[in-house]
């Protein structure tokens, strides 16, 4: 009878902190299951990592036996860069544990963290540190590559708050990586994704941010041009405290929406005013709605920060088919409003949509080269994400989202966002990192020459 590497695994992993998951078990397809049912692969072995000594062993088995290795947090990367046909993934996911210290202001985190169990934990504490919109993400991916979202303006981007990493490199060494020890491996985890090793601990600053004015104002699709061009105008010039991501899309079919307005597509913004002062967040707002017509709907309120970072996950929960492209963005001239407009009021599905995110204020204050995220001065992100639970329409979303990507590319800054790319090559992998890129190559040859880490948004190493 041939042995297989779950086989194999069982003999030689003797004592294992975790659990070792093959094709023949029961629960496989479930562990081998990511975020994005477009990406359907059946990796050899599932070693669901309880410590860091169980991911050293786990990456000195995959190399003993010439497997290639996915590390897996969240499992939400598009391109399914946490799973592998064939080979082996590190699962992260039993790396739960979370320390809030309110004194010093931190949170040490495990390496298989959502946020929202980090949101929920600091929040206890009336603090909090910068993420992404779906509470479901894994806090591995979306730090390693950068990590946009409700909090970039006034606090930075995730690697901006990062103090430490506990990361296992490719020889099966563990090292803590920080401003004072390891810089350089440091310097390359803050936006070098996961080509450097695993990490199976960070340390995060956080702020003083429990209570915010958060939630949604909607214009019709029909004026998105002119909801467009009027934010462009007014988000750069707009308080620190006050974020809000620009998006076209569909009225969700569910409360709190009114009936009336369910289904319709939207030019919309969702706001996050970091405090509870709801007169200051209105005059922060005010510019923008004084600009339009009376919105259909209008409903920012106080909440809980956790609240808002979730407030997207009934509409995407794991499962559904998606595909998605992004681009760093300085300026939005007219031509592309007006493009813009015309793949907005194109939505295939109630759940395909386009987010400009504001990449500013707090974001500036980090050079170019302070990290290896190379686009300080972009003032947005644009991201175009084709959505839908059915299969037969994987077709139709891939499409609009490359054709409304391909269209607005030439006014892009050129580059690249390695957290929301597919499998786009080489030459965006160099194009997300500019001038950064030979550094994080040399630092790829010390820490992994061998490119065990190659199945991520590949760094190759120098030589």
């Amino acid at each position: 009878m041939t042995s297989t590497p779950a086989d194999a695994a069982r003999r030689e992993l003797t004592s294992f902190n975790g659990e070792l998951i093959g094709p023949d078990d029961t629960g496989y397809d479930e562990a081998r299951a990511v975020y994005n049912a477009m990406i359907d692969r059946r990796p050899a072995l599932v070693a669901r990592c309880g410590d860091a000594d169980a991911v050293a062993r786990v990456i000195a088995f995959a190399r003993t036996h010439d497997l290639p290795l996915a590390v897996r947090g969240g499992g939400h990367h598009g391109a399914g860069l946490g799973t592998v046909d064939g080979g082996v993934v590190a699962d992260l996911s039993p790396l739960k544990d979370i320390h809030v210290d309110p004194e010093s202001r931190t949170v040490r985190v495990g390496g298989g963290c959502v946020w929202g169990e980090v949101d929920r934990a600091t929040n206890a504490h009336g603090l909090a540190t910068p993420s992404g919109i779906i509470s479901t993400t894994g806090v591995g991916g979306i730090t390693t590559g950068g990590g946009l979202g409700h909090l970039t303006r006034s606090c930075g981007l995730t690697i901006d708050n990062l103090l430490e990493a506990e990361i296992v490199l490719a020889d099966g060494s563990q090292v803590r990586a920080s401003g004072y020890e390891n810089s350089d491996l440091f310097w390359a985890v803050r936006g070098g994704g996961g080509n450097f090793g695993v990490v199976t601990s960070f340390l995060f600053r956080l702020h003083e941010i429990s209570t915010v004015i958060a939630g949604p104002t909607f214009w019709p699709m029909e004026l998105g041009a002119e909801v467009l061009a009027a934010y462009r105008d007014f988000i750069l010039d707009a308080p620190r405290e006050l974020g809000g991501f620009l998006l076209y899309g569909t009225v969700p079919p569910a409360p709190p929406f009114p009936e009336e307005l369910r289904l319709r597509k939207t030019a919309g913004v969702v706001w996050c005013y970091t405090g509870d002062d709801t007169d200051a967040a209105a005059r922060a707002m005010a510019p923008l709605l004084d600009a339009l017509p009376a919105p259909m709907l209008h409903a920012p309120a106080p909440m809980q920060h956790p609240d808002i970072q979730a407030a997207f996950d009934g509409l995407y929960p794991p499962g559904h088919q998606w595909y998605w492209r992004a681009d760093f963005v300085e300026t939005v001239p007219d031509d592309a409003v007006r493009l813009h407009a015309k793949f907005g009021a194109e939505v295939p599905t109630p759940q395909s949509t386009m987010h400009l995110y504001p990449i500013d204020g707090a974001a500036h204050d980090v050079g170019q080269d302070e990290t290896p995220w190379a686009y300080r001065h972009a003032n947005w992100a644009s991201v175009y994400a084709g959505v839908d639970p059915d299969p037969a329409n994987a077709g139709l979303v891939k499409r609009w989202t490359v054709d409304y990507f391909e269209a607005l590319h030439p006014y892009s800054a050129g580059g690249a966002y390695v957290n929301m790319m597919m499998d786009e090559g080489q030459e965006r992998v160099r194009a997300s990192y500019r001038g950064n890129y030979d550094r994080l190559a040399r630092i790829k040859a010390d820490f992994d020459p061998d490119n065990v880490f190659r199945l991520n948004q590949n760094i190759e190493p120098a030589g």
